[in-house]
């Protein structure tokens, strides 16, 4: 993609923490960014400001405070910036929060999302891409998982709203003939992370000196991914925008639809680590043992996940390889400069 400072992205959860990084690679290239965040109270504000603070020293990067549940705000933003592409990373995460409130996932998952899709359809973008998660795969049991296996057996309905984003998309790909890629995330940490995610939690707890609350005892996988390795992913797949096949056969191992110009890519490091293993990495970047406190498997919630990212491979030459030990050291040193500890 040449001439970047001609190509106009437009981000959704820019004060987010995937959003703040993927923004911040961005303009680091050359793109010219406009960044849209509803700035929710679903964790700490300060931390989603002092993100967009850092975005706006870069004169590149503009923003813009709504809720993409407000269309015609939105609508407006869109309309007058002009993307050549839509990045939607902007949602209610977090698997258990859907368990207390699941309105707020209808709300901004699906009819956030689909004000978004209408204006990329509208405007006639290059290339929407959208964020899934590996949270889709639900009670899936066949891993590492892979794009091309079906998914239809959610759990949360966190994991329903973002599977219902990937088949609206899908729609409107095959309807208006807009590309899109969406891509599931697996478990994504490092810095200016968000503090209901596991590793802020063990780390402010350990330092602290409070309990680590244990899932499912400990006999829990996940694909860690960090969030560097994550958003430069995404900024690759800019450039595989997906094509609508004239015969329908689709390449194997390619989850591209045979109906339209839209495909599901994982973005995950490939390595399925125990949560124990993960823990004892922290304990020894801090110099100090966790309080553990062992609990059984959350509601909702899987005792793996684990990427197949050969997609990825194939299509951008890239995939994710920081090591779970190198990502917890980066972010326990941001950390401790960020709360002064």
């Amino acid at each position: 993609m040449e001439k970047n400072c001609k190509k106009r992205i437009l981000i959704t959860g820019t004060a987010g923490f995937i959003g703040f990084h993927l923004a911040r690679l961005l303009l680091k290239e050359g793109f010219q960014v406009h960044g849209y965040d509803g700035m929710t109270s679903y964790y700490d504000v300060a931390l989603k400001q002092r993100r967009h603070a850092m975005l706006l020293q870069n004169s590149a990067f503009s923003s813009t405070e709504g809720m993409l549940e407000d269309n015609v705000k939105f609508d407006g933003v869109a309309d007058e910036f002009q993307p050549d592409i839509i990045v939607h990373l902007a949602a209610q995460a977090g698997v258990r929060y859907s368990l207390e409130n699941p309105r707020a996932y209808l709300d901004s998952n699906v009819i956030g999302t689909f004000n978004v899709m209408e204006a990329a359809r509208r405007l006639e973008v290059d290339h929407l891409l959208m964020a899934s998660t590996s949270s889709v795969y639900g009670a899936n049991t066949e891993m590492p998982f892979s794009e091309t296996e079906k998914a239809d057996t959610q759990l949360t309905i966190y994991a329903a709203t973002k599977k219902a984003n990937e088949s609206m998309a899908h729609s409107y790909a095959h309807l208006w003939n807009l590309p899109v890629t969406m891509f599931r995330f697996f478990t994504v940490y490092g810095t200016w992370g968000r503090p209901d995610l596991a590793l802020y939690k063990f780390v402010a707890a350990m330092i602290e000196d409070r309990p680590i609350d244990i899932y499912n005892h400990g006999d829990m996988y996940r694909d860690f991914t960090y969030v560097d390795d994550l958003v430069r992913g995404i900024r690759l797949l800019f450039d595989a925008v997906p094509t609508r096949l004239k015969d329908g056969n689709v390449p194997e191992g390619d989850s591209l639809s045979p109906v339209a110009p839209y495909r599901v890519v994982n973005i995950g490091n490939s390595e399925k680590v125990k949560l124990l293993d993960f823990i004892e990495a922290i304990e020894d970047v801090l110099g100090k043992k966790a309080i553990r406190n062992y609990m059984p498997m959350q509601m909702g919630d899987v005792p793996a996940t684990w990427a197949d990212a050969s997609l990825l491979q194939n299509l951008t030459g890239y995939r994710p390889q920081t090591d779970f030990r190198e990502g917890i050291s980066r972010f326990v040193d941001w950390y401790r400069e960020y709360y002064n500890v």
